[in-house]
């Protein structure tokens, strides 16, 4: 009897610069998410804010791109929770209040730490309604940088980035997640060369005579504080058209100037990202205002509501930031912990934009470099544990928030099937309970349980609120009559999780290429199982299309594979040409010639190589692997 042995850990066989390149910009997004990873005091709500709803707020600020300086005017409609006769804000002290008036009277006030603290001229009721004017100027705080200044080609730049708790940086407010605003007009005052960015909808400009320009924009659907941002400097803006009648609205794209060319091209992949993420997850959240960008001077970018702030205008950055407009501003994590729900989705989202334009190949390494990362250490919780709330590093980890919550959204899609997996997020996004407020993990999988049918507490358990994953060690025997024998081991790389049950797909393979995929439901370690395979097997390969979390160090018994396997993208090729190996497959040397046969430059081992300094035309490249040696055509254009 022949026997093929796989001792792996789900190894991986597709690395290409794309999916490196997305990884690094996954971690980039990170990075410009939690803005802050430094000393962060108030990483929990303050309770001292818990006792009012906030209806509406009427923003007015007055910057100068030049100068690191707000000063504004915030009026507060608010609804008591319970009988209150002092109300209180979050607000740095860094910044000076010098009045507080609610109609005509003036209110007494404190400002201690981090808080404002108000005295009403008469107690307010529970379920009466209030309203509060605070006027403020002063240097904001750096600690959180939530209230920035750069420049441009030498042009200043100024913009806000307030998640998680940099609101209390540069205005009054409430920094809870659990307490949308209803609606807000933002009015920015700056000197009248510079063009303004907000949430919303633009109402006007006015110029008032000395050399200042007031812009109105008004939002009107709910909103928590994070989420407001302003940003103020010299734009060009691009207008887009997007949606399906009658739900059609602008993207309105604020660009500086000196990349305005180059920048078109770039956006037009907005357009076919929306409408992907339409066909799946219904009309865009904020259909009635607009959708937008704001290049600004962020290391990523920030889904504020109806306009993310950008760095640049990156394909994967435009797909994460537009994913948040469902995820994350329409529906919001309604605790840090539940970070994921944000994140995670997110960042799928941007693979679901690779895997409908790209194709599954470009798909499948997508999930491969996600599986990298998560498997870089054994240690992290999806669901950030309480005791971890202190750390904003933590709360935005690349490798748990955005890419283990990401690879356990698509792991869903894989145990459910497409069908009952998007109807169950459909669903979720429309909950009239959760849709634009708050959702925690147990609200998602409620949805998906009751779309499906499924009982998936043993997945969230394993996947969720546990950490560590499965170690797979496979071999398949031919036991005559065109049968095969899988057996299935598993290994745990921690305590928490005893067994990772969850189906595994098997790509049999023949000597002449042929394959036939298995999906098996693997419920204990040692299982067995007889397939029935229309040709000898020689091979298998474990987990081909990448979807399920493992560790990546596996090693084949022997590196059989077939040369004709290695293929060359993208063929004909402008600037970087790539290589797709097999599994087990290396590079160990390859030789570039031209059509004449001569040789042009060699390389060790590598994957990718510049091209462009090669002149247009036919070229060869000879590779050498521990396979064997090929030789593959490629045009230069």
């Amino acid at each position: 009897m022949k026997q093929n042995i796989l001792a792996l850990l789900c190894a991986f066989a597709l690395y290409t610069a794309h999916a490196q390149e997305t990884d690094i910009q996954t971690q980039q997004i990170a990075e410009a998410e939690m803005k802050s990873a430094f000393q962060l005091k108030d990483l929990t709500t303050n309770p001292n804010t818990a006792n009012y709803d906030i209806t509406y707020h009427m923003l007015q600020f007055e910057v100068n791109p030049a100068e690191f300086y707000i000063s504004g005017v915030v009026t507060t409609n608010y609804t008591a929770l319970e009988n209150m006769t002092t109300i209180t804000f979050d607000l740095t002290s860094q910044l000076n209040v010098t009045s507080v008036t609610s109609g005509e009277n003036n209110l007494t006030y404190t400002q201690s730490g981090n808080e404002l603290v108000i005295t009403l001229a008469q107690q307010l009721n529970e379920g009466e309604e209030g309203t509060v004017t605070v006027t403020y100027s002063g240097t904001p705080s750096t600690q959180e940088e939530a209230f920035n200044l750069g420049t441009h080609n030498g042009i200043p730049v100024m913009s806000t980035l307030s998640e998680p708790y940099g609101a209390k940086d540069w205005w009054p407010c409430k920094q809870d997640l659990n307490d949308k605003i209803d609606s807000i007009d933002v009015y920015i005052t700056s000197p009248q060369e510079y063009t303004s960015v907000s949430n919303g909808v633009e109402q006007s400009q006015e110029l008032d005579g000395e050399g200042n320009k007031t812009t109105h924009f008004k939002h009107e659907y709910p909103i928590p504080a994070y989420l407001i941002a302003i940003a103020v400097t010299e734009y060009s803006v691009y207008t887009q058209q997007a949606g399906t009648a009658p739900n059609t609205f602008p993207i309105v794209n604020y660009i500086y100037p000196e990349n305005y060319e180059a920048s078109l091209d770039q956006l037009a992949a907005t357009l076919p990202i929306m409408d992907l993420y339409e066909s799946l997850f219904g009309t865009y959240p904020f259909a009635n205002e607009k959708y937008g960008h704001a290049q600004c001077n962020i290391n990523g970018g920030m889904e504020h509501t109806t306009v993310s702030f950008m760095v640049n205008f990156n394909r994967n950055l435009i797909a994460h930031e537009l994913g948040h407009q469902w995820f994350g501003d329409k529906v919001t994590c309604g605790t840090w912990s539940d970070i994921w729900l944000n994140e995670g989705f997110a960042t799928y989202l941007s693979g679901l934009v690779i895997e409908n334009l790209d194709g599954n190949h470009n798909f499948i390494n997508w999930k491969a470099q996600r599986i990298i990362s998560i498997t870089s250490s054994p240690e992290g919780i999806v669901y950030v544990p309480e005791a971890e709330l202190n750390s904003v590093g933590r709360i935005f980890s690349s490798r748990l928030s955005y890419n283990k919550g990401a690879m356990v959204v698509h792991m869903l899609r894989y145990i459910m099937g497409d069908e009952d997996f998007y109807q169950g997020l459909r669903n979720y996004l429309n909950d009239e309970n959760l849709a634009f407020g708050y959702a925690t993990t147990p609200d998602l999988q409620a949805h998906l349980e009751a779309v499906s049918g499924m009982d998936l507490n043993g997945f969230f358990n394993d996947w969720i609120y546990s950490q560590g994953y499965p170690i797979y060690d496979v071999t398949t025997q031919d036991i005559g009559g065109g049968q095969v024998q899988i057996t299935i081991n598993q290994d745990q790389t921690g305590s928490m999780v005893d067994f990772f049950e969850m189906p595994v797909k098997i790509r049999l393979l023949s000597a002449d290429g042929e394959t036939f995929d298995v999906k098996l439901n693997h419920t204990f370690s040692g299982q067995q199982f007889v397939v029935d395979v229309p040709f000898t097997v020689a091979g298998f390969e474990f987990d081909p299309e990448r979807d399920i979390i493992c560790s990546n160090s596996a090693s084949l018994a022997t590196s059989q594979f077939k040369l004709s396997q290695v293929k060359l993208f993208p063929n004909p090729v402008k600037d970087e040409l790539q290589v797709t190996l097999p599994q087990n497959a290396i590079v160990q040397k390859a030789v570039f010639y031209n059509a004449l046969g001569q040789k042009e430059f060699e390389t060790g081992p590598q994957t990718q190589w510049n091209v462009s300094q090669l002149p247009s035309g036919i070229h060869f490249v000879s590779l050498i692997t521990n396979g064997g040696k090929t030789t593959l055509k490629f045009i230069k254009e």
